[in-house]
């Protein structure tokens, strides 16, 4: 099985992981990268307060995303991105929680992807003092890149898995994952708690 998988960073307006107002995805095929995509979103209403902590960390502002497509407008254009891949993300829990969150807050169904972190993988294969993206992605030899912005982000995720991949002979994200005793996790299913409700 070839290194295939989609990775994707996020950047929130405030603390409500369902205030997407970034995404960045990068594609992986064979271990290489073949694509990227990333653009501005309108968080869902009721999450789309600015908060002046985010905005000093990733620069953008209400003025930002007034024309962007809203979370339900651009997320069959992610998903398309996306595909059936395994998706990565730096702190990969926050992200996931993102797609979910954003999907629960405008009535969508998020599709059940499967995931691995980066951060974890990283912890695994470097001897690092610090194991924040920036500091991970330049033991991938990934250098120069503009934290916090998405698409960068998400850049520095898959070389740190490519990385990875080739320091510890793994052909795919399943046999990275085993070999650092880590997993892919598998999504959440609340199909049994609407049953009961």
């Amino acid at each position: 099985m070839p290194l295939d998988f989609t990775a994707i960073d996020f950047e929130t307006a405030n603390s409500s992981p369902a205030s997407a107002c970034s995404v960045g995805l990068v594609r992986v095929r064979d271990g290489r990268i073949v694509a990227t995509a990333g653009w501005l979103i309108r968080p869902p209403a009721g999450h789309d307060e600015f908060q002046e902590w985010n905005t000093k960390i990733h620069g953008i502002r209400a003025h930002d995303v007034l024309d962007a497509a809203t979370w339900a407008d651009q997320f069959d254009r992610l998903c398309a991105f996306a595909g059936a891949d395994v998706l990565v993300a730096h702190n990969a829990g926050f992200d996931l929680n993102v797609l979910r969150r954003a999907s629960e807050a405008t009535g969508g169904d998020c599709p059940p992807y499967r995931s691995l972190c980066s951060l974890q993988v990283a912890r695994k294969t470097y001897d690092l003092e610090s194991y924040r993206l920036p500091k991970a992605a330049e033991a991938a030899g990934f250098t120069g890149f503009s934290h916090h912005d998405a698409l960068a982000d998400a850049l520095a995720c898959a070389h740190i898995i490519i990385d990875a991949a080739q320091r510890n002979g793994a052909s795919d994200v399943f046999s990275l994952a085993d070999v650092l005793k880590l997993r892919v996790t598998e999504p959440v299913v609340a199909t049994l708690e609407r049953a009961v409700a």
